[in-house]
């Protein structure tokens, strides 16, 4: 596979006699498969000659340790050739993980209580994934601040542990839903210790609950004019605008979910239809939403024209090599707030992300009087009451149903 890349044979000789041999044909046949662009290639498998020459004498035979890593890398002259061999040696790694010694860490000690949690998080509690990672998340920082603080084993814990605990951990944020969430993380990690036996006593009490009214606030939005403004801002020129299009206009149609949309495959397009098959939604039920002209045909174009070729089934993909499924929120986030920052909107703090532009359709849904309980479905909510919060934005509607002012003469 050398050859799709290097044509001299006195080239391809060098490359395939070093200490990692034939195997930078299987490293060149990743690169291909995988989208990289040629000149790159070309520089990680460059970098990969030099590595293979580097361990020539010692690495045929036995795995590459990380001390001869960090040898080769130390070597190089400039911050960008170093940078270079680390992502090309991960590469490597990737490509043939049998031919280096495996990456060693540091022993959790707490990484079967931790276990244990997670099992209880998802057995008993039945938690989805992505709120078992934040309990989790809430447990190890609590786990860290006692060994730090305290040590020794958790049932020496007492009621001042904890009130000094919940201080610390309240003083990272001012936000009152924030320090709910944190109050309600340590709680439940408390509330296990006692139920698994770690604790013979009921700490969970003694944390401070923070009110936090479900109501209080308006919803984040942004004014319909300006969500067209940032679907007209995107540059459909390239590959990836015509698939930050289709993204950001099934969100201002559909009002998926970022998981929602990150979990479609090409079977879930109902074309005949128009609909959007939603599944393993966050209220654990199937839905269809609608495929509106617009949103259809973007989405269209991104399959047909622009949408890498590769086996994965998922119908948004990264288009970055390795080309890959997009399976983090964040690469989400990042497109709908670069659409954002091209149409000149602000974004000062608060949701930036596919959250915002749900909640822009929500409300302008409930501005147009459209009924509640179809609005709920179309979001997905399970109870009507989750939706309700969209109805304080309904400000002509409440005027039309607010009582006159006692005393008032007209």
């Amino acid at each position: 596979m050398l050859e799709h890349y290097f044509k001299y044979p006195r080239v391809l000789r060098r490359l395939r006699g070093g200490g990692l041999g034939d195997e930078l044909d299987r490293i060149a046949a990743y690169l291909f498969e995988n989208g990289y662009q040629r000149a790159a290639a070309k520089v990680y498998l460059s970098r990969l000659a030099l590595f293979s020459s580097f361990v020539s004498g010692t690495a045929r035979g036995r795995p590459v340790t990380r001390a001869e890593i960090e040898s080769f890398v130390g070597e190089r002259e400039t911050d960008a050739s170093r940078i270079t061999a680390r992502t090309a040696i991960a590469l490597a790694r990737r490509v043939m993980p049998e031919r280096f010694d495996p990456l060693q860490s540091a022993p959790d000690p707490h990484a079967r209580l931790l276990a244990a949690y997670t099992d209880y998080l998802h057995q008993v509690r039945g938690l989805e994934e992505k709120t078992r990672e934040g309990e989790i998340l809430a447990a190890r920082r609590m786990l860290a601040w006692w060994d730090a603080n305290h040590g020794g084993p958790l049932s020496t814990m007492t009621g001042a542990h904890i009130l000094t605990l919940v201080e610390h951990l309240m003083a990272r944020t001012a936000n009152d839903r924030t320090r709910a969430t944190v109050g309600s993380h340590t709680r439940q990690f408390l509330k296990f210790l006692r139920w698994a036996d770690f604790s013979d006593h009921d700490l969970a009490r003694f944390v401070p609950r923070t009110p936090c009214y479900r109501l209080a606030h308006l919803p984040p939005r942004l004014a319909w004019e300006d969500v067209r403004r940032a679907i007209d801002a995107i540059d459909v020129i390239t590959p990836t605008g015509v698939r930050d299009r289709a993204i950001v206009l099934l969100f201002a149609t559909t009002g998926i979910r970022s998981k929602e949309l990150r979990s479609l495959v090409l079977e879930d397009i109902r074309w005949r239809d128009a609909q959007v098959q939603i599944r393993r939604t966050k209220g654990r039920r199937d839905r269809a939403v609608p495929l509106m002209q617009e949103a259809g045909k973007a989405l269209a174009d991104y399959i047909l024209h622009a949408r890498p070729k590769c086996d994965s089934r998922r119908v948004f993909m990264q288009h970055l090599p390795p080309v890959r499924p997009m399976d983090k929120s964040g690469v989400i986030s990042r497109i709908v707030r670069s659409a954002l920052l091209r149409a000149g909107l602000a974004l000062e703090g608060g949701p930036s992300g596919a959250h915002l532009i749900r909640h822009s359709l929500a409300t302008q849904l409930v501005s147009q009087r459209r009924p509640i309980n179809e609005v709920a479905d179309l979001l997905g909510h399970r109870s009507i009451d989750t939706t309700a919060i969209y109805v304080k934005v309904a400000l002509p509607q409440l005027a039309d149903v607010a009582l006159p002012f006692p005393g008032d003469a007209r």
